[in-house]
């Protein structure tokens, strides 16, 4: 069936929805509209769904929220797990509430216990509630830190962590086998009655993971002493994170917090940023003059969803520097293994983990403290992954991860990312600055002086609708079939194709030992490198160029002459 005859097919299916109908006939005259809502439906992967909210097969609606949950609560019976129930939270996000409960009374329809949190909760309660409550799995109803517009379902396993490929596939499997009309909701009178829907109050979870959060501090001692000296600012840029940061941070003896106000309370238009991401300086424009008003040293942010952080820190000179992903993740890496050694906790079978994107860094930083290093997909489900197998062999004992795309954890008791455990660590080190009388934007430097000058830069392309998916297509055809020998210069020393499972150099081919994904990572001379993939969460071609040099201007240079390089083979 064409995108025209699946609309004609709504607007009749949905006639009684009187929003529904009037926004579908809104757009009749409008054909490039009309196909991007209806060319494909809403896809549903690891990262679950996530699209731009509005009436269409192709949007995020109460319709398909419907229809994701049937399917998920299908693949839990499938498997003779749905007794354990579902735990759902929700951000701040446009709908957010409404998807969550809907999530809740479908999941109840079908005889499956819903746990439903009672407001807004970051990502990481979500799945740490998932093993506190022993369910079977989770949902959390955010877009992350996509525009006001986008909304999303994320789906996590038993273990906490988002859904592998294999579960995603399985679901999807449900999901496009049912019909609209076969996914209802029960009364939620009933379903409370009946005992299949449970409202989570604000403390039945929340001080137990808070709780949890405050044992990873490894410093205690010092955030007492030099705790009170510590100005920061912070932002949960309209989100989730605001009670649980600020919450953890004051037990802990941190009690100079100041929230910059216009952003402090939940708001799903997120009307003080173009796009509520700490990745981006942009975020910050209202923190930093506020951090210099305020005499702060430090100036963090979370997304709406609480699983990232961003970071602004203050030199000698009094100048703010914002920090990319890669720089925070070393900067706390660095901490955890350092304060371990200090106090003789560094395990000899210590472990850390990263993304293949994320930068090489940490890595040598590892190395320094006989840490052994491993590689995931992107995805912090593949380091929830990592944290399953050590927890299940014992061969190896977890102590941080990281993506480049500001995620970070140094626990196992969240299997995701989580913005309250990264901003504990990032306050503890700035302590732990104080205390040697710097800070930690010198600290920072010292570890490019000691490990090497790294310069990571990604680029993105945004392709939005039925043409920028066969665009996204057609780029990684092109490169699969005709990698290059070279990029500005510097030998291509083998290519790694994450999508057949194997990586080709001089010396043959070896297979890969991680799942299939659309991803082409190409090693260069003198340990450079640069990746490219399509991103599983937005219309967009990701460009990672990663660099190495003894100074910080020779591996600046490097790395603009491979970026501009890459991008036009890309072209």
């Amino acid at each position: 069936m064409g995108y025209k005859q699946e609309y004609e097919k709504w607007l009749q299916m949905f006639a009684a929805d009187q929003d529904t109908a009037n926004e579908l006939k809104g757009i009749a005259g409008d054909e490039k509209e009309i196909e991007d809502r209806f060319y494909t439906e809403l896809s549903f992967g690891t990262a679950g769904m996530r699209g731009v909210i509005g009436a269409g097969m192709n949007r995020m609606n109460v319709y398909n929220v419907r229809r994701a949950t049937k399917g998920l609560a299908m693949y839990l019976k499938a498997a003779g797990i749905e007794k354990r129930g579902v735990a759902i939270a929700y951000d701040s996000r446009h709908f957010s509430d409404v998807f969550a409960k809907q999530t809740a009374l479908v999941l109840a329809k079908e005889g499956v216990k819903a746990y439903l949190f009672d407001a807004l909760r970051p990502v990481p309660v979500l799945s740490y509630a998932v093993r506190h409550l022993n369910a079977a799995a989770g949902v959390v109803i955010t877009a992350s830190h996509n525009p006001p517009q986008y909304n999303g379902y994320k789906v996590y396993a038993e273990d906490g962590a988002q859904l592998g490929p294999e579960a995603a596939a399985e679901v999807t499997g449900y999901i496009r086998a049912l019909e609209y009309a076969d996914c209802q909701p029960m009364d939620e009178q009933e379903a409370l009655r009946e005992g299949l829907l449970k409202i989570i109050g604000n403390r039945e979870v929340d001080d137990d993971y808070i709780a949890m959060i405050k044992r990873l501090s490894l410093r205690p001692e010092l955030l007492q002493k030099e705790g009170p000296n510590l100005r920061i600012v912070y932002t949960p840029l309209h989100g989730s994170g605001n009670v649980p940061v600020r919450r953890t941070l004051k037990e802990l003896g941190i009690t100079h917090v100041t929230v910059v106000p216009e952003q402090e309370l939940p708001d799903g238009s997120f009307p003080t940023v173009t796009a509520p991401n700490p990745e981006d300086p942009a975020a910050f424009k209202l923190a930093i003059p506020l951090a210099e008003q305020v005499g702060a040293t430090v100036v963090f942010g979370t997304d709406p969803d609480c699983d990232r952080m961003g970071v602004a820190v203050r030199d000698q000179d009094g100048v703010f520097h914002t920090l990319t992903g890669n720089q925070i993740g070393c900067l706390l890496l660095s901490h955890v293994l350092e304060s371990r050694k200090l106090k003789g906790t560094l395990p000899t079978n210590g472990a850390a983990v990263k993304s293949i994107v994320s930068t090489e860094m940490a890595r040598a930083i590892a190395k320094d403290y006989g840490v052994t290093f491993f590689d995931v997909l992107t995805g912090f489900k593949f380091i929830g992954e990592k944290i399953q197998q050590f927890s299940e062999t014992g061969e190896y004992t977890f102590l941080f991860g990281f993506e480049e795309s500001f995620g970070y954890l140094s626990g196992t008791s969240v299997r995701d990312k989580d913005g309250v455990n990264a901003s504990l660590l990032l306050t503890e080190a700035a302590c732990t600055a104080m205390a040697e009388g710097t800070t930690l934007y010198d600290k920072l430097n010292r570890l490019y002086e000691k490990y090497g000058y790294y310069t990571e830069k990604v680029v993105s392309v945004t392709l939005p609708g039925k043409d920028g998916v066969q665009k996204m297509a057609d780029i990684m055809a092109h490169l699969r079939a005709n990698p290059p020998k070279e990029i500005a210069g510097l030998q291509v020393t083998a290519v790694l194709d994450y999508d057949k499972g194997v990586r080709v150099s001089a010396e043959g081919e070896t297979r890969l030992d991680t799942p299939a994904s659309n991803v082409l990572y190409f090693e260069l001379e003198k340990g450079n490198w640069v990746c490219v993939r399509p991103s599983g969460t937005e219309p967009k071609i990701k460009l990672y160029v990663n660099t190495r040099a003894e100074s910080a201007e020779a591996s600046a240079a490097l790395n603009e002459a491979l970026k501009e390089a890459s991008q036009a083979l890309m072209a």
